[in-house]
């Protein structure tokens, strides 16, 4: 009986758990992230640039508005290093990180963390 009572709290702390990460809203995604080589500067979701990496610096990642959905973003965005285009979901795993995951239209995939510049 231990068993199940542990079990059913440790399910109660993830659905707590899974509604703070369903309170993230765009204005969530202001301010500079970090991911591999590349420095992206956003605007509450509507706006992601490029500010600093290897190449492609000043390119506009989010390629029109993103929807909110399951607790996160989906939208079209565009990889900074080779411009590919991604329909891609965004979802914040904590106050300083995003996790991507996306595949173009030829099947070609990535994912990826951005994580917060302090």
């Amino acid at each position: 009986m231990r068993n199940v009572l542990r079990v059913g709290a440790a399910a109660v702390a993830l659905c707590g758990l899974a509604t703070v990460a369903q309170a993230a809203s765009a204005a969530d995604m202001a301010g500079k992230w970090k991911w591999t080589d590349f420095t992206i500067e956003c605007d509450a979701g509507k706006s992601c640039k490029v500010v600093a990496g290897p190449k492609n610096v000043g390119m506009e990642m989010i390629q029109g508005a993103l929807a909110e959905k399951d607790g996160g973003f989906v939208g079209d965005i565009k990889h900074p290093a080779s411009g590919d285009v991604y329909k891609a979901k965004m979802m914040m795993k904590d106050k300083d990180t995003w996790s991507m995951d996306g595949c173009t239209a030829a099947g070609v995939c990535a994912k990826g963390d951005f994580t917060r510049v302090k």
